[in-house]
């Protein structure tokens, strides 16, 4: 399985934005280097970009351009984590994360507990499948496991989780992207999650809350 991708030409009709644009915003670092994909095509060489990404990233530079420079916006979407912290109480009250996924998952039962950027954004992955109705809880039992074993290995690098099912039986994994995934016969992909999605949500949540 391929993630989606669009060509810059799509993009820059789409969205209505320049050549010159869309590159001083990769100057500035509000567009990662890492989401320009050159791809052999037809006609040759052509820039490519995570759909999913690029369309949301160029609509909130949009959004906020006009009340930040770039170079506050370059800081509002750095792709790394925030030095944040805040207590499990919290977290409940502000709706960041269930109720559910924090009875069931979070060890420490104390409200004062407090929780780093990282830890809110394990809960947050899980949350966001089970919500979706897409894992049970044993999987997310898992999920969490693995996002705390592995996603520090990966981290500030473009991530996807993979969850993907055969004969009942699922598994995880964290690809590294932009990158091709192949199955074999009979293996549904359940979900593939941009990680960098998700550490943008959980902030502006977190903001917002």
């Amino acid at each position: 399985m391929e993630q989606e991708l669009i060509s810059k030409k799509d993009l820059l009709d789409e969205k209505g934005i320049s050549y010159g644009q869309l590159y001083r915003w990769k100057r500035k670092r509000l567009i990662p280097e890492d989401w320009f994909i050159r791809k052999s095509t037809f006609t040759g060489q052509e820039t490519f970009f995570p759909k999913a990404l690029i369309l949301a990233r160029v609509d909130k530079i949009m959004n906020m351009k006009e009340d930040l420079s770039l170079d506050e916006l370059a800081d509002q979407l750095s792709p790394s984590f925030p030095d944040y912290e805040l207590r499990k109480a919290d977290v409940l009250k502000r709706n960041i994360v269930s109720h559910i996924v924090l009875d069931r998952f979070a060890s420490e039962e104390e409200e004062e507990v407090v929780y780093t950027f990282d830890k809110l954004l394990y809960f947050y992955v899980v949350d966001k499948l089970l919500l979706a109705g897409e894992m049970s809880m044993e999987e997310g039992e898992r999920l969490l496991g693995m996002l705390r074993e592995h996603f520090p290995k990966v981290e500030g690098k473009p991530c996807d989780l993979v969850f993907i099912r055969k004969m009942g039986v699922s598994s995880f994994a964290l690809l590294t992207v932009p990158a091709e995934l192949v199955f074999e016969s009979g293996v549904k992909v359940v979900a593939r999650i941009p990680l960098a999605q998700c550490v943008e949500e959980l902030k502006e949540r977190i903001m917002q809350a």
